[in-house]
């Protein structure tokens, strides 16, 4: 069923063509142009063959190649969605507290400029004198810049926004947080990595050191458009710096059952993703916009209420998904 379903007919057939003239451009600039390092010979043939497709028409989202099952140790799961809004911040904070409330160890990674998980936490980030750009550009160790909140934190400021372009000098620029978080893996189970609501360099290093990334999508029309890029940006990750990355899940975020295209954008995400499609929904609430005025999360500023118990849910969902691809 796709997108077209939400286009009209003429948008539909503007959009294929618009993609068929930039696939028979696609030749001439190479993936190498597009990241510093040149594509490897794949080694495993299950995941060259997993890559994404995409068809010049009808538009639809390409079938996006789920995480690879199997791997041990520290889950490193991004949250990502190059739109801004869709609950990215809200969600990677209390999934964390959710998965310490299980008994898990979480290190929450703010790589937005923005600071809202700093700022969530009950941080300033225009106080902080050291943070994840230090760590990125500077070198420093990632513990230099965790805080101990209710959850641990390596916290943001206003300097990240500078630091694409400082890394943009440097020699293996992608994998600087993939090096950065060797320092403290055994220390957590999750670490847990909120990205700026775009697909540039901070984004990608977060994919190149993932285990898996989950996708937060508000039920609009526009936020499952962003669908499509950001799976071909994985899949060029996926080519050429890790292969192992994938999404874990998709999140129906904002959701507000009594309107007929929050349902129907739920329909759309289910045709498409089938089993990737989260079944907990998080529900509009005004408790998730109060929790981050008290420095806390949701779970910590109404514990018993709905909107906890959703991120609750979730978390429970994110462990037995996993389970369940391991055994499949």
């Amino acid at each position: 069923m796709g997108f077209v379903r939400l286009l009209p007919r003429s948008a539909s057939r503007t959009e294929s063509a618009v993609l068929e003239a930039e696939l028979e451009r696609a030749p001439e600039v190479p993936v190498s142009d597009l990241l510093s390092e040149p594509p490897e010979p794949a080694q495993d043939a299950v995941v060259s063959a997993a890559a994404p497709v995409l068809t010049p028409a009808p538009v639809q989202v390409p079938a996006p190649v789920a995480a690879v099952p199997g791997a041990t140790g520290t889950r490193v799961i991004v949250l990502a969605n190059q739109k801004g809004g869709v609950a990215k911040t809200t969600t990677t904070i209390n999934l964390g507290v959710a998965f310490k409330e299980m008994g898990y160890r979480v290190l929450l990674v703010d790589l937005d400029p923005q600071g809202n998980l700093t700022m969530s936490l009950g941080l300033n980030p225009d106080t902080i004198e050291t943070s994840m750009f230090d760590v990125l550009v500077r070198k420093i160790p990632i513990s230099d810049v965790i805080a101990r909140r209710e959850v641990d934190l390596a916290v943001a400021s206003i300097d990240l926004a500078g630091a694409e372009l400082a890394l943009a000098a440097l020699i293996g620029r992608e994998r600087s947080l993939e090096k950065a978080l060797v320092e403290v893996r055994d220390r957590y189970d999750f670490i847990l990595v909120d990205t700026p609501p775009s697909l540039g360099l901070l984004t990608i290093n977060a994919f190149v050191a993932a285990t898996g990334v989950i996708v937060p999508v508000q039920c609009e029309y526009l936020s499952l458009r962003g669908l499509v890029q950001l799976e071909n940006t994985l899949a060029m990750v996926r080519e050429n710096l890790n292969p192992r990355v994938g999404v874990e899940g998709i999140v129906p975020t904002m959701y507000d059952g009594r309107t007929l295209h929050a349902r129907e954008a739920v329909e759309i995400l289910e045709e498409n993703f089938g089993d990737l499609v989260y079944r907990t929904r998080i529900r509009k609430t005004v408790r998730y916009a109060e929790a981050p005025v008290k420095g806390s999360s949701v779970l910590k500023y109404d514990p018993a209420g709905a909107a906890a118990e959703a991120y609750r849910e979730l978390a429970r969902e994110v462990l037995h998904g996993t389970q369940a691809r391991e055994h499949a």
